[in-house]
């Protein structure tokens, strides 16, 4: 028999009164009655009520023991009282009476506790990470991510994937994000990069002959926290596929996500086939190429609209004739909205940067109006027109903002949030799932004018391209993909480029010649030069998966070990310093060094 247990905390139920019992774990909570001393006793599992009464001679020993101390309970199994039965509990009917008890593992004084789910300072719970970690919600997390990563990890070896795992310690490469450089002790000088993601070995895989790859890839960005992405480390579902077009992984991935979401959420599903939306398109009706589909409000361009001789509001008139844009949404049968409700969603995007959001309701009495600040701008012709555009009806709001194309982008993205959260429109009880399609091959940057690559820079064009099209790069769409979650991208994916000269060609677009292509992926080249099948796949974030299946709003609550917000890991005090020593081993010197 284990010398500590017989039996979890969460294992015990009325079949086992009268048994004599061993139980180990934590001391979650004490209550004092006096007489009785009643102590929650928790470990992975579950939570048991432990009871000692002032006769035995542990009591005192108990009583003044810190929580959190782990300890071994010897005791019996007797029935709790009607009145006592905790029915939150799976041990709720019954209860241990302690004979004896062990300290296992004392406690010191708690910097937080641990038996609440009560908000501290990021800076106390990443220090304290491992008794952060033995909080209940957060606990259950963890579990709920090693659960999701089992099951993926099996729906994919039912789909027909290998798993394969590919180098750490790899070269460095443009993935577009800053990469973790490891200096070569035997090649001075030089340096690994840690991968920001198993791009070019996963492709390299394909060229291998191998069909079906599937990893549960760690990944390294030398980036910003946000809520959404950790600093430093994530892990991704990393997959690929031979002899695929974009449906193909479409499907697969799908698959996958339908059954992984209704096996861990209670929460609806909006599609079980996910709708494609271009990448035009999702920066027209969202202002994003990230949109939350459960908000139904769309955006909607009414540029034209200022033309017109009708409409005599000035300033956009004046800002459209010099190359601005006119973007609206329009909210339904908001009439009886207060002033207060229009005056401070324009507050509020004057606080986000813009100049505010104009806005007017259309009414009918004798005829069509608007009612509100700028109403009294625009015909009844005009407003019929406004109407049609954005499938308004009497009774119905909008809200406009005119700009440059990207600013107008911003603002309406945002405030088509806002206004849907203060309209509560949004359902959370619901996951709504697309992908964002026909991503253009390149974008410029608003700074420096160059041509850059705007996703993958391995991904395949679309089309027959010719000298022309090379003419025009911004026109060039490429079959590259996000798939999107309630308003949270989980990955980007395309299918690959697997043509060598077509890639030299891409490539020179974007400002590299072609020693500098060879010198940067030299494997990657020559590999497609012997013989390359199409392939595709895709990368969902592992890390933003659980935080959906969750509910929760930050990353860190999915993530065993989190580092901070500066990248710095406050439990392991990293990044830290090194020896003289290590250094000069590494052929490293370090300047200016504080």
């Amino acid at each position: 028999m284990n010398k500590y247990r017989t039996h979890n905390c969460n294992e015990l139920r009325k079949d086992d009164l009268d048994k004599d019992i061993l139980i180990s774990g934590w001391i979650n909570k004490k209550r004092d009655h006096g007489n009785l001393l009643f102590i929650d006793l928790r470990d992975n599992y579950g939570i048991t009520q432990c009871i000692i009464d002032k006769e035995n001679k542990n009591f005192l020993d108990l009583e003044k023991t810190q929580l959190e101390t782990v300890i071994k309970v010897s005791g019996k199994v007797v029935n709790r009282s009607n009145e006592t039965i905790n029915r939150d509990i799976e041990t709720g009917e019954i209860e241990v009476v302690i004979n004896e008890f062990e300290i296992l593992g004392t406690c010191k004084e708690l910097p937080m506790p641990v038996f609440s789910d009560q908000e501290y300072a990021e800076e106390i719970r990443l220090k304290y990470r491992f008794l952060d970690l033995r909080r209940k919600k957060i606990h259950e997390n963890i579990i709920l991510r090693s659960k999701v990563i089992s099951y993926i990890r099996n729906e994919m070896t039912k789909l027909g994937f290998l798993e394969f795992q590919t180098p750490i310690l790899t070269s460095s490469s443009p993935e577009g994000a800053r990469d973790f450089l490891v200096p070569s002790r035997l090649n001075p000088g030089k340096f690994y990069a840690l991968p920001q993601a198993p791009q070019q070995f996963k492709q390299l895989i394909m060229v291998s002959g191998f069909d079906k790859y599937f990893q549960i890839a760690p990944c390294f960005r030398d980036e910003d926290a946000r809520a959404d992405r950790s600093p430093g480390e994530f892990y991704q579902l990393d997959l690929e596929m031979s002899f695929v077009e974009q449906e193909d992984v479409f499907n697969v991935v799908e698959t996958l996500m339908v059954n992984t979401f209704k096996k861990f959420s209670n929460k609806k599903l909006m599609y079980d086939k996910f709708p494609k939306i271009s990448y035009a398109d999702a920066m027209l009706n969202y202002g994003s190429d990230k949109p939350d589909l459960r908000n139904p409000l769309l955006i909607n361009d009414i540029t034209e609209i200022f033309t017109r001789e009708d409409v005599s509001f000035g300033i956009f008139k004046k800002l459209v004739k010099s190359g601005s844009k006119v973007r609206c949404i329009s909210t339904k049968n908001t009439k009886d909205k207060p002033r207060s409700f229009f005056d401070n969603i324009d507050k509020w995007a004057k606080e986000q940067g813009a100049s505010g959001l104009a806005y007017f309701t259309f009414e009918k009495e004798d005829q069509l109006s608007a009612k509100g600040p700028i109403g009294k701008f625009f015909s009844k012709e005009a407003l019929e027109e406004i109407m049609k555009q954005t499938n308004s009806e009497v009774g119905d709001s909008i809200f406009m903002a005119c700009g440059k194309q990207n600013d107008l982008e911003k603002i309406t993205s945002l405030a088509r949030d806002k206004i849907a959260k203060d309209l509560d429109l949004i359902d959370d009880d619901v996951f709504a799932f697309c992908w964002i399609v026909d991503y253009p091959m390149f974008e410029k940057d608003e700074i420096t004018n160059k041509i850059e690559f705007s996703h993958n820079p391995f991904s395949m064009p679309q089309g027959n391209l010719t000298e022309e099209n090379f003419k025009n790069p911004l026109d060039i769409l490429a079959y590259q993909y996000d798939i999107v979650c309630n308003g949270i991208e989980l990955s980007s994916g395309a299918i690959r480029n697997h043509k060598p000269e077509l890639m030299y060609k891409l490539f020179s677009i974007a400002g590299y010649d072609k020693n500098q292509v060879d010198e940067k992926f030299s494997g990657m080249i020559n590999a497609l030069s012997y013989g390359a099948p199409p392939h595709g796949g895709i990368a969902p974030g592992i890390d933003r998966i659980v935080m959906l299946l969750a509910n929760e709003k930050n990353i860190r609550e999915v993530t065993m070990f989190p580092m901070n917000q500066n990248a710095q890991d406050l439990m392991m005090k990293a990044p830290s310093d090194v020896s003289e020593d290590q250094l000069k081993e590494l052929n490293i010197a370090i300047k200016n060094k504080k």
